[in-house]
């Protein structure tokens, strides 16, 4: 199978960090796609941002919507059936005794890198591209840069090819992500990502803050938010 090194596949998910890859890979992929999953997350709404935030990026950045190839859709609905988290059910977003919070998804990422990885080999696409960081985020074990790493060299064993997993956030905080999308694309960028996007593990959609829309309280909604005072104090 020939990889195109010039081609790029993004694990999209319509929050701040995956839009900001998306963006990432848009200034420096010819042909990028894009991936989204469904896992019975409670907070869907970020599903149904996905059409609209394209819609927009294409229409705000010309060059770039001469780039941007097929969106893919994966049904992962199984992993929400196995899983007992926050994220999956109507339950409390707490911390666990093993010091997790139950927002984590055990499997989620090897999963979703191992589709995002069989896609990209039928489509003859060399890079993909991921929002993973373990700088501002929750300790989730599958975000750590020790995992991609592994999981590249599990990939490429396994399917005998060549690709490289990109992780544009992974040494980043939230204000140096908005930072980077104000680089990539100016504040046009940042308010389309700022009010088009959505993180909250709330899924909740009625209010726009300052930093975008969301509870305002979940562990999602509180980094972004520090992240955005941040970034604007700069």
């Amino acid at each position: 199978m020939s990889l195109d090194p010039n081609a790029a596949l993004v694990l999209f998910s319509g929050g701040q960090d995956s839009a900001t890859c998306l963006a990432w890979a848009l200034s420096r992929f010819s042909r990028v796609e894009t991936l989204g999953f469904d896992y019975g997350q409670r907070h869907v709404v970020e599903l149904a941002v996905r059409p609209s935030l394209l819609a927009d990026l294409a229409r705000q950045f010309p060059a770039w919507s001469a780039k941007l190839g097929k969106d893919h859709m994966i049904d992962l609905s199984v992993l929400g059936q196995i899983s007992d988290t926050a994220l999956t059910k109507d339950a409390e977003i707490a911390m666990q005794e093993n010091g997790l919070p139950n927002t984590f998804v055990p499997g989620r990422n090897l999963l979703f890198f191992t589709f995002a990885a069989a896609i990209a080999y039928r489509r003859g696409i060399k890079h993909i591209v991921t929002g993973v960081c373990e700088t501002d985020y929750s300790g989730y074990p599958d975000c750590r840069d020790d995992t991609v790493k592994a999981l590249q060299a599990a990939i490429n064993l396994g399917m005998e090819s060549r690709f490289v997993l990109h992780t544009p956030l992974m040494w980043i905080d939230k204000a140096a992500t908005w930072a980077l999308a104000r680089e990539l694309g100016g504040e046009t960028l940042v308010e389309l990502i700022r009010v088009g996007s959505h993180s909250c593990y709330q899924g909740t959609r009625e209010t726009l803050h300052d930093w975008g829309y969301g509870c305002g309280a979940c562990p999602a909604c509180e980094l972004r938010a520090q992240g955005w005072e941040k970034f604007r104090a700069a």
